[in-house]
């Protein structure tokens, strides 16, 4: 079988949407927005490029869709961290999201960085809304998302952006190595947690 008949062969609609996600995620995160086209990402997906405006609509809607894909944390991902003391499972989310950033890391910096789209309200928004999420599975994780005010919740989208940042200092200027950055959120989460976060 053809490598061209294998990418056109019939996929349910569900596993044809992931197919050209994921196609987008790596052509984003390799060019700057104004350099991926649909066409693009249907020639690569071996796709018309009809079926990728079927199920994104725009390229803009398409491009909103691999931000946010890149910036929000699975429900599984929750359901799967380490359900011990505090320190293990501050490792655990931090682990995942390294995992997750270093095996993403060319889209996850272009997504972070709006991929030249920076500016747009709609990327801005998406991004906000990222955060917003991170810092709620944050609040989940060690177990305060219930009892979380407006100040703890400021408290926990802070969390998130020095983990954005850090992880930039180790995947784009290699200044840190990732047991740093793991030390360092790992252990700045749960002495705010212990804290800082009851100040909220």
């Amino acid at each position: 079988m053809s490598v061209e008949s294998v990418r056109r062969r019939r996929l349910e609609p569900d596993a044809r949407r992931e197919q050209i996600l994921s196609v987008a995620i790596r052509l984003f995160g390799a060019k700057p927005y104004a350099e991926v086209s649909t066409t693009d990402v249907a020639r690569d997906a071996g796709v018309a490029r009809g079926l990728v405006n079927h199920y994104f609509g725009t390229k803009k809607d398409l491009y909103l869709e691999v931000v946010r894909v890149m910036l929000t944390v699975p429900e599984v991902a929750y359901e799967q961290l380490d359900q011990g003391e505090l320190p293990e499972r501050a490792d655990s989310i931090v682990g995942y999201f390294l995992d997750v950033v270093s095996r993403h890391s060319t889209s996850w910096l272009a997504a972070i960085g709006a991929g030249g789209m920076a500016g747009d309200a709609d990327v801005d928004r998406v991004i906000a809304e990222a955060v917003d999420g991170a810092a709620d599975g944050i609040l989940r994780a060690v177990g305060m998302r219930e009892s979380a005010t407006p100040a703890l919740r400021g408290m926990a989208r802070s969390y998130v952006g020095l983990a954005i940042y850090t992880a930039q200092e180790w995947l784009q200027r290699g200044v840190l190595t990732r047991d740093q950055v793991h030390a360092l959120l790992a252990t700045t989460l749960v002495t705010m947690v212990e804290r800082v976060f009851p100040q909220a």
